[in-house]
């Protein structure tokens, strides 16, 4: 299976480390010019000139935002849309603070939402007239096993996460008929900065060691280890591209088999 996204545009938030930056990296290596979204301009330019170009029309460019301020998110990428349109999008953030039910606010939970769904909702609702226009299109969510069982210390991330995964699975069916497919991917435990920092938390929260922690994760995962970003490229490659066509509103889970445990 060969995957050829030459032509094809996409646009990848939180894209300059981690997932983002599998997911753009493998979607370059495709042929599809790449957008990285990001607040880090340093990081931005270093990651667009590491991406692969394997032909004369393929562009790259990064876009510099902070997804964790809405309002001025939401002024960036309505410019941007005004003079760019994309095939792919990948809406990816970066996670709101770790915590329990009972030490959050109602100011924590609107800035999680903020964060999680009114940037994935903006996005996707600039993205989708052009898809509409050309009758094809692909939104990939990079979502959480959250969704299906909610994580330890992780409530905010689990409740806005969950609203996205309801929202995804409605627009699907509203725009499947544009051939524009919506799906979601339930994410596991990966080798990202994200999990590392995680991991520091709870070992400072319950004095163990961070290599303790890590070790216990990657026990409870039937292939015993953490996954790699390049891995969920390739998936988000395949989403992206003619051999997925027909799937759409799903969410697919990517986790060494951790979910057939729940």
């Amino acid at each position: 299976m060969n995957i050829d996204l030459t032509d094809k545009n996409a646009l990848v938030g939180a894209a300059t480390q981690g997932i983002g930056a599998g997911i753009a990296a493998e979607l370059a290596k495709c042929g599809a010019g790449v957008t990285l979204m990001a607040r880090n301009e340093e990081k931005l330019k270093n990651s667009v000139a590491a991406l692969p170009v394997i032909h004369e029309n393929q562009k790259h460019q990064y876009l510099v935002v902070d997804f964790s301020d809405f309002e001025n998110f939401k002024k960036i990428i309505s410019e941007y849309f005004k003079i760019n349109s994309v095939n792919i999008l990948v809406n990816n953030t970066n996670g709101p603070e770790a915590g329990l039910v009972l030490e959050k606010d109602t100011e924590d939970f609107q800035e999680a939402f903020d964060l999680l769904f009114k940037t994935v909702f903006e996005t996707t609702r600039l993205a989708l007239p052009s898809m509409i226009e050309n009758k094809w299109g692909r939104i990939i969510n990079v979502s959480s096993l959250s969704v299906k069982q909610p994580i330890p210390d992780l409530v905010l991330s689990n409740v806005a996460r969950s609203a996205v995964l309801a929202w995804s699975k409605s627009l699907s069916n509203e725009v499947a008929e544009h051939n524009i497919t919506v799906n979601s991917i339930l994410t596991g435990y990966f080798d990202t900065e994200r999990i590392r920092k995680l991991i520091a938390v709870e070992s400072e929260q319950k004095n163990i060691p961070k290599e303790e922690i890590l070790k216990a994760r990657e026990n409870k995962i039937p292939m015993k280890r953490l996954g790699k970003p390049e891995e969920y490229g390739h998936l988000a490659a395949f989403l992206a591209s003619d051999f997925a066509a027909y799937l759409t509103g799903a969410g697919i889970p990517l986790d060494g088999g951790l979910m057939n445990l729940y």
